[in-house]
């Protein structure tokens, strides 16, 4: 059986990253965090990202700080329609309004809580185009530790086509 954990390469259409890309700087325009996700299929150690899902969000900006947030109704659905698909979450992406980092706030309300599920910040509210080298990247570990990857991890790991 194929276990997210047991995935070493992971293949996203250059199409599923322009789409998420243009959802986080629409939000980030707007002064609020944006998050997407990425959903496809495992084959042994390779995960090719089929969608971008874009979740109904909540964008939150108090005097502490921004977040964004999707409630229980739509995580929900989401695993339904995961599992009527056939498709598997590999990646949550979000972005930050500076620099890219997982935050306790991050760690503690995750969306892709599957071992071996990637965790990607875009900083910035993802002004820059997306590129591997600006993120600030997590994979969950067997604990339930989200461990920060190197670039070089990343790099390797994950190929955008076009």
């Amino acid at each position: 059986m194929n276990q997210i954990a047991d995935v070493t390469a992971l293949s996203v259409p250059r199409s599923c990253v322009d789409e998420l890309h243009a959802h986080l700087r629409k939000v980030g325009s707007e002064g609020h965090e944006g998050l997407g996700l990425w959903v496809g299929r495992q084959t042994e150690h390779h995960f090719q990202v089929h969608r971008t899902l874009i979740p109904a969000q909540r964008h939150i900006r108090t005097s502490d700080g921004v977040c964004v947030m999707t409630g229980p109704e739509e995580l929900h659905r989401i695993n339904v329609w995961l599992y009527r698909e056939q498709l598997a979450l590999v990646a949550q992406i979000h972005s930050h309004p500076g620099r890219a980092y997982h935050s306790s706030t991050d760690d503690a309300y995750a969306i892709a809580t599957t071992v071996g599920c990637l965790s990607l910040v875009v900083p910035d509210f993802a002004r820059a185009p997306f590129e591997l080298r600006n993120l600030a990247s997590y994979r969950l570990d067997g604990a339930g530790i989200w461990q920060p990857l190197t670039v070089g991890e990343v790099s390797r790991m994950i190929s955008i086509k076009d």
